[in-house]
């Protein structure tokens, strides 16, 4: 991984879109995210840069996100889903989904029994907290609101869910599991596809800059030439398959900021 002052200035100057994930890449070490991602945000857009969260958070926090927040949509559920939100009241959220709902109702019923199963094995371990405002996954909550779990129980349980036939990612906070084939890269293709008619398996991924910190960000890391980790990433490199190619100083919050800072001032530069 390269120091983002290694990042030039021609690369800055074909940007279009900012992929980014949110937990521990827009979060300061409180699990917060402070003014200045808001005004990050902000700034991008105003220099023509379309913002889009691509998170593993549930469809209850996509729909407020999507709303609310200085974006241009919300991909969410690890690539379950997209929301987007036009600007003006009275506008309809534009939402696609994975699977359709029959599928999906099908697939819940399966997760929560094969949850039920975990946590009576793994009892340090708990459901997400936002595990009821999901459509697509299970959420297993390893040090969000519980005792940090060890690498090796993390591991056991990532076991069991792939032995189970689901899809599996481990963020910084949760172990996700789904049964279906699409992930964080999938949907981005897709909303990329969508939304401006581009293909991101080709030379359109060069208009996109990706933030991220975690394994279940893997995908994306891989699937842009421009791929920036914040400095948290490290933590995790040895269980991400694919790191980013930049790194920030800061972690969290504030690396995000910084490579937005460095992006904006190199697409200035004469």
């Amino acid at each position: 991984m390269q120091n983002l002052s290694a990042l030039g200035g021609d690369q800055a100057r074909r940007l279009a879109a900012v992929f980014t994930d949110i937990d521990g890449t827009l979060t300061d070490a409180t699990g917060r995210i402070p003014a200045s991602v808001f005004d990050a945000m902000e700034r991008a857009g105003a220099a023509g840069l379309a913002v889009v969260p691509v998170t593993g958070r549930p469809a209850g926090w996509c729909d407020l996100i999507a709303r609310t927040w200085p974006v241009d949509g919300v991909i969410g559920e690890n690539g379950g889903l997209y929301f987007r939100c036009s600007a003006g009241h009275g506008k309809p959220m534009a939402r696609v989904w994975a699977q359709d709902e029959t599928t999906r109702e099908g697939n819940r019923i399966r997760l929560t029994e094969l949850g039920r199963q975990i946590l009576a094995a793994h009892p340090g371990a708990g459901l997400a907290s936002d595990q009821g405002y999901r459509e697509f996954d299970l959420a297993l909550d390893f040090c969000e609101d519980v005792l940090p779990l060890g690498d090796a129980e993390v591991d056991a349980i990532v076991a069991r869910l792939e032995a189970a036939g689901c899809k599996v990612k481990v963020s910084n906070i949760h172990v996700n599991a789904w049964f279906g084939d699409f992930d964080k890269a999938t949907m981005c293709l897709r909303y990329a596809a969508d939304r401006w008619g581009w293909d991101l398996r080709g030379e359109d991924s060069q208009g996109v800059v990706f933030f991220g910190d975690s394994p279940n960000d893997a995908p994306l890391f891989a699937l842009f030439d421009l791929a920036i980790g914040v400095a948290n990433v490290r933590a995790m490199a040895d269980r991400i398959e694919t790191l980013p190619n930049y790194c920030t100083r800061g972690e969290g919050a504030a690396g995000f900021v910084e490579g937005i800072d460095r992006i904006l001032t190199l697409r200035t530069a004469p």
